[in-house]
């Protein structure tokens, strides 16, 4: 699997997500399997860079690389400048955003309300790979099937980006109008595939081992990105893997051990936001960890009242050695019903508009 240049791991990606994608969040899925993962979405606005919250975005120290960082503007000049300047911050990949359903970013007509504009979308691009072309620095962008069921053009635009230079796809099977709700659709990635030469990326409701080998066998994507699935679940990278490899499942994590992974990306939180910040910004995490886990959603009600960083983590480390009494291994995962039928991520849904 290749970026233009670059080569990866494996055809294995963590999607970038608004407050949930920070340097901990993928250097733990990078550990556990995930052979790339791209930053969450900065901004292009230049009078945010020196913000607190787009320093953090862009903190990339210790992070194993390739170094993907993801842009999002409206402005052709402005994104060309952004690119500068995360290239010049370590960036080795640049990733336009063209697929973010969130209002207050579409309202402002970046992210997938670009696809509502083509001329515009592509002249962003063109802007965007000029800048980072004698970096010999390669440009991706995500995207969705267009902006409504009825504006479904993501495959004339793909076919735009890559004579325009773009070297990867990555293509969400909703449109913006879906936002997170009903099901993904693979034809539309299908048909991106059969368009166009450079490699395309199949994303949305990718929750198991074998949606992962069914979505590669249906589109003929050269990849998968993953992205709610992997909250609270950051080994789903090895065991798609796994089943990929052998046709078998990988046994569930030991408690022992996800109680370790969590110490630590703890300590990674709070090392990047902070003692106040990071311990509020990393209930949400740990609500993931343990939403399906017994006892789960009574230890999340109580730990949301710990504002100390000491306190947090030893709750975090005594729930779990109160599990490890119990059972060995975490839980296997298993799909809820609606998801099952109708690839439907119901609770996924409220963890995505958290995220947002």
């Amino acid at each position: 699997m290749q970026i233009g240049p670059i080569a990866l791991e494996n055809r294995l990606f963590v999607a970038p997500m608004a407050g949930v994608t920070d340097r901990p969040f993928r250097m733990l899925c990078r550990s556990l399997g995930a052979g790339y993962a791209v930053s969450e979405m900065v901004t292009s606005r230049k009078e945010l860079w020196n913000t607190l919250k787009t320093s953090r975005r862009a903190d990339h120290a210790g992070e194993p690389g390739p170094i993907a960082v993801q842009i999002a503007g409206t402005d052709a000049a402005m994104m060309a400048e952004a690119t500068h300047y995360n290239i010049d911050r370590g960036a080795q990949i640049i990733d336009i955003n063209m697929g973010c359903p969130a209002k207050k970013v579409c309202n402002k007509w970046a992210g997938s309300a670009l696809m509502r504009d083509e001329p515009l979308a592509l002249e962003i691009v063109q802007a965007v790979v000029d800048a980072a072309a004698p970096h010999g620095v390669p440009v991706t962008l995500k995207m969705r099937t267009g902006w409504s069921a009825d504006h479904r053009n993501a495959v004339k635009l793909a076919r735009d980006f890559e004579a325009a230079g773009v070297q990867m796809l990555t293509v969400h099977g909703r449109t913006r109008e879906q936002g997170y709700k009903g099901a993904a659709e693979y034809d539309t990635i299908a048909a991106v595939k059969a368009a166009v030469r450079v490699p395309v990326v199949a994303n949305g409701d990718i929750t198991s081992p074998e949606r992962a080998r069914d979505v590669l066998a249906a589109t003929g994507a050269d990849a998968v990105m993953v992205g709610r699935a992997a909250q609270g679940r950051p080994w789903i990278f090895r065991e798609i893997a796994h089943f990929l490899a052998t046709g078998t499942h990988l046994a569930p994590p030991l408690v022992a051990e996800v109680r370790l992974l969590l110490l630590d990306h703890l300590q990674e939180h709070y090392g990047l936001y902070g003692d106040y910040s990071g311990v509020r910004t990393a209930r949400k995490h740990i609500g993931w960890y343990v939403r399906a886990l017994p006892g789960g959603e009574d230890f999340r009600g109580r730990m949301n009242a710990i504002e100390d960083c000491a306190q947090q983590l030893r709750a975090v480390s005594d729930y779990f050695e109160g599990l490890a009494e119990g059972m060995d291994r975490i839980p296997a995962h298993r799909e809820p019903a609606d998801v099952q039928d109708g690839w439907n991520g119901g609770e996924d849904e409220k963890a995505a508009t958290a995220a947002h």
